[in-house]
């Protein structure tokens, strides 16, 4: 428990209160109003929780203002750069980085829980041929606590340590199932002999007609997708799963509502709208038009892929985003791509035109994605799957970190209530 490092004063009417004051190791301070109500009989109102803190955590700290994304203290940078993305797990489940022999063994563990139980492939013949695949997801994540009975035990902790293997190894397989299914393929069966990104990709796209070899470049841009997107301190759908897990539900249900929040195109299905939005302008010669509304403040018209909620510099993912996104597309042979010269033209406009950098305007790390995941050939239909399983150990760092708290109760907001006062109820025949 942090300590305490002073008190806030608050006045209103008759009453006057002292609230504790706590200082993070990094960030503002926060007063705490956990008593408020207790001690002053009134709510605090803040609509998206923009001014709210919900929980105390050691795992990510993002500073807006300065452009940082820390895992664990890290820069996102250096473990793009350096790092994979299965020690990027370890580090945000264990507060540490691994040395050689615990990454191994960690390794290991994820690697042997890839296949799920067969039955389970049953789920998607109950779903149409043209379902979406988060809708698939949703339903087969969630279907995961009937199959596994080991590991639903949330006071246990090595019941929790196997859940939190289990879907760390098993979400990319049900996600590249979701996609064979989308297309009409048969479903392939992990290969333990490839690593995480490379496994996923080969579950994608190789067929068995034929033999697949994964590009390590193309590996690499895959493994660092999921790095970036790992975790992002207490956002929608992060706050979704500690308010399921409030609950004492078991971990897959928790996971499950974090995948049903994440679909939100305000959310997870962000990456999917820059790309459509760069398609629309089409080429180069368009853009004009569509900055020309995008500062038109009566023109519904919004450029998908700039700013962001927190951040108010540069998003930091977008700089390695970006670096994934040359080296794919020059592999591929597509680096003249039209979507691509749109997008690099929109970003030098953006980092150059005044009301872009007045307001802040910059591209986000769901700018270019897009553009890296269609080039590898997922469509845009699987841009949010690929996100949510990128995000699942994100998701059990934070659940497990809610459970060891001694502060933790169920999530119950106030509401701010403005329906009609009490009233007394009329016979239908009086009314």
């Amino acid at each position: 428990m942090v300590k305490q490092t002073g008190t806030a004063k608050l006045s209103f009417g008759d009453t006057d209160l002292e609230l504790p004051m706590y200082s993070p190791t990094m960030g503002p301070d926060v007063i705490d109003i956990g008593k408020l109500y207790a001690k002053g009989g009134v709510f605090t109102h803040d609509p998206g929780f923009t001014s709210t803190s919900s929980c105390e955590s050691a795992i990510t700290f993002i500073d807006g203002d300065k452009g940082e994304l820390l895992y664990r203290g890290y820069p996102i940078e250096q473990l793009a750069e350096k790092s994979h993305y299965l020690e990027v797990c370890y580090l945000l489940l264990y507060g540490e980085l691994p040395n050689a022999e615990e990454l191994e063994n960690f390794e290991n563990r994820v690697t042997r829980h890839t296949m799920v139980h067969e039955q389970l492939t049953v789920f998607f013949s109950g779903y149409r041929r043209d379902a979406h695949p988060m809708a698939t997801m949703v339903g087969v994540v969630g279907a995961l606590s009937a199959f596994y009975h080991d590991s639903l035990d949330i006071n246990d902790y090595q019941q929790r340590e196997i859940a939190a293997v289990r879907m760390i190894a098993k979400v990319p397989t049900i996600a590249a199932m979701a996609y064979k299914y989308s297309i009409g393929q048969p479903f392939v069966y992990p290969k333990n002999a490839l690593d995480y990104a490379s496994n996923f990709l080969y579950m994608c796209f190789s067929v068995p007609a034929e033999e697949y070899e994964v590009n390590p470049i193309l590996a690499r841009a895959m493994d660092r997708i999921f790095t970036l997107h790992a975790d992002h301190e207490q956002n929608a759908s992060t706050s979704t799963v500690r308010l399921a897990g409030s609950s004492q539900a078991n971990p897959f249900a928790c996971i499950a509502a974090g995948i049903a929040c994440l679909w939100g195109p305000a959310h997870g299905g962000a990456n999917q709208a820059a790309l459509e939005m760069l398609k629309e302008i089409g080429s180069v010669d368009r853009i004009p038009e569509y900055v020309a509304r995008a500062k038109d403040k009566n023109d519904p018209f919004r450029l998908m892929g700039f700013g962001h909620r927190v951040y108010k510099n540069f998003d930091p993912r977008a700089k390695v985003m970006k670096e994934s996104a040359d080296e794919v597309l020059e592999l591929l042979g597509i680096e003249n791509n039209p979507t691509l010269q749109v997008a690099k033209e929109l970003e030098r406009i953006a980092l150059e035109d005044e009301y872009f950098i007045e307001k802040k305007l910059y591209p986000n790390v769901d700018f270019y994605s897009g553009i890296i995941l269609e080039a590898m050939g997922f469509p845009t239909s699987m841009f949010t799957p690929i996100f949510a399983l990128s995000r699942t150990v994100g998701w059990i760092s934070q659940w497990k970190e809610m459970l060891g708290d001694p502060a933790l109760k169920i999530g119950r907001p106030r509401q701010l209530y403005t329906g009609e006062p009490r009233r007394d109820y009329v016979d239908v025949e009086n009314r």
